[in-house]
């Protein structure tokens, strides 16, 4: 088991699947909301907009920072999880570009929860982890497919994750999505093989 699952995790006992509907509900709905509010969106509008009582989601959750926190574990895991499925079926410029979008979505939702997640994450190799994996996860879209990469060779997954970050900082600066996606195109034309 990863850092990212963390340490709650480990000791949780599997759910009956309309629990586990209802968690999964909650931690999409979580990370929407707090994309959009920030982190101090309510608990209580999190749990009406995800259609379950407040109740469910304290028992889930007991506090906002443990809330923030499996959010953030999630959304980690999703990106992760998504680039073996992307680079099994879109082209390879598509699959990088489609991740790079849900990157900047990821980043939306991360800034959302910053100052809640300062107090949840305070471990530095946990971060470093979580970045080595999102780099993995690059490195598999680059590298994809016997001969289809479409990824020049001199592209490294860290610099381009370092980039992705850049790209998000600037475009939620300007609270432009549209800028964000505009300059993942920039970014893809320096990546890929002319």
């Amino acid at each position: 088991m990863t850092g990212i699952e963390g340490n709650a995790a480990r000791h949780r006992r599997p759910l009956r699947a309309d629990a586990q509907r209802n968690e999964d509900r909650l931690l999409e709905t979580a990370a929407a909301v707090f994309a959009r509010e920030g982190s101090g969106a309510s608990v209580k509008d999190i749990a009406r907009e995800a259609g379950v009582g407040v109740g469910t989601l304290y028992r889930r959750f007991p506090s906002k920072e443990l809330l923030v926190e499996a959010v953030y574990r999630q959304e980690v895991r999703r990106l992760c999880e998504a680039a073996p499925h992307l680079a099994a079926t879109l082209p390879p410029v598509d699959a990088l570009r489609t991740w790079m979008e849900r990157f900047i979505d990821f980043m939306a939702a991360k800034s959302g929860m910053a100052d809640a997640l300062r107090v949840v994450l305070t471990d530095d190799s946990e971060r470093l982890q979580t970045r080595t994996l999102l780099a993995e996860a690059i490195d598999h879209l680059l590298s994809s497919g016997e001969g289809r990469s479409a990824a020049r060779p001199e592209v490294d997954a860290q610099d381009v994750l370092m980039a992705l970050g850049g790209i998000s900082l600037m475009a939620a600066g300007e609270d432009q999505r549209d800028l964000a996606t505009r300059l993942i195109d920039l970014l893809l034309r320096g990546i890929v093989r002319s």
